[in-house]
C-alpha cells in the first residue's frame, strides 16, 4: 500500500499546516498518510473507499482522515477537491483541544464524512486563500496565523454539520443526499421524497444538478451501482441478489446499466479486472 509523508507535502518541518489542491482529483490507489487531512470538495462527482467501505462524494463532501485510515479515490467525474493536511490534533503549537471539533468514534463508528452547503462552501473556501497567502513562511507569527485559520475552519464545519443544519434549501437538500446514501436501495418517489425534505421538485432537481452534474434519477441509479460495485468485489452473493439488494428490480437492467456505469460487467467487476491498481 502506498504511503504519504508529510516531508513531502509541508514546507517546513514545524509546519502544522498545509494546502494541497486537487484540481482535478484523478483515480488514486488505496493509500494512507503519516499525517491527518480534511478533504473538501468543490465539484464533481467520485467514489471515495474509506477503511473498505464506498461513499459517493460530490460538490460540498467533506471527508475526515486519520493517520492511520485507508482510503481511495476511483470512478471520479471532473472531481476537484482541496486537502488540508494538518499533523495531528495534539501536534498545534498555539491551539490545543482539537481533537473536540473533529469527528468522534462511537462503539467503533467514525462519522467520517459530512456535507456542507454552498454558503459554508465559499466560506471554507475563504479560510483555505488566507492560509495559502500565508505561502511558505516558517516564522512563528506565520505558523501562529496558519493554526488560528485552521480552527477557524473547523469550527465553521463543525457549526454547518448536519447534526446543526440551519434549515436552508441547501442544507436540506444535504440532508437528503445523506437520507438516499442510507436508503439507496428503498423505492423512491421524487415528489415525496422533496415533500419529506421541504423542497420544491424543481428545487430539488436544480440543485443536486449543481452539485452532482447529474439528475435526480441518475444519481440515485449510480449511488446504487456503486453499493453493488462493492459488493461484488467483497461479497460471495449472486449477481442476482446483489441487483436486489441494492434496488434494481431486474438483474438484465441491472447488468446492462452497469456495464453502461463502469464499462465492466459485473461477472468481470467480480474477477478482478476492472481494478488498474492491482
Amino acid at each position: 500500500m502506498t504511503v504519504l509523508y508529510g516531508a513531502d507535502f509541508f514546507p517546513s518541518g514545524n509546519a502544522t499546516v498545509a494546502i494541497e489542491p486537487r484540481l482535478p482529483q484523478a483515480a488514486f490507489p488505496e493509500h494512507h498518510h503519516d499525517f491527518w487531512e480534511i478533504v473538501i470538495v468543490e465539484h464533481g462527482t467520485g467514489t471515495h473507499i474509506f477503511n473498505g467501505q464506498p461513499y459517493t462524494l460530490s460538490g460540498g463532501s467533506v471527508c475526515f482522515v486519520r493517520d492511520h485510515d485507508r482510503h481511495l479515490f476511483e470512478h471520479t467525474e471532473n472531481l476537484c477537491l482541496t486537502n488540508v493536511l494538518y499533523r495531528a490534533p495534539d501536534a498545534f503549537s498555539f491551539i490545543a483541544g482539537l481533537e473536540r471539533l473533529l469527528p468522534q468514534e462511537q462503539d467503533g463508528n467514525y462519522a467520517s464524512h459530512w456535507r456542507v452547503g454552498q454558503q459554508v462552501l465559499q466560506q471554507v473556501r475563504g479560510l483555505i486563500e488566507q492560509i495559502e497567502a500565508l505561502g511558505e513562511a516558517a516564522d512563528t507569527p506565520a505558523i501562529a496565523n496558519r493554526e488560528i485559520l485552521f480552527m477557524q475552519l473547523l469550527i465553521l464545519l463543525r457549526k454547518s454539520s448536519l447534526a446543526e443544519n440551519s434549515g436552508k434549501a441547501d442544507e436540506r437538500l444535504n440532508q437528503m443526499i445523506a437520507w438516499l446514501e442510507d436508503h439507496f436501495a428503498e423505492e423512491v418517489c421524487w415528489e415525496q421524497l422533496a415533500d419529506k425534505f421541504s423542497l420544491s421538485l424543481r428545487t430539488l432537481h436544480r440543485q443536486l444538478k449543481q452539485q452532482t452534474g447529474l439528475t435526480p434519477q441518475r444519481y440515485l441509479n449510480r449511488l446504487r451501482l456503486i453499493k453493488a460495485r462493492h459488493l461484488l468485489r467483497h461479497s460471495e452473493e449472486s449477481v442476482t441478489d446483489i441487483a436486489y439488494q441494492c434496488g434494481f428490480g431486474d438483474s438484465n437492467h441491472f447488468s446492462t446499466l452497469f456495464k453502461r456505469e463502469f464499462c465492466w460487467s459485473p461477472r468481470e467487476i467480480r474477477l478482478g479486472r476492472d481494478c488498474p491498481f492491482q
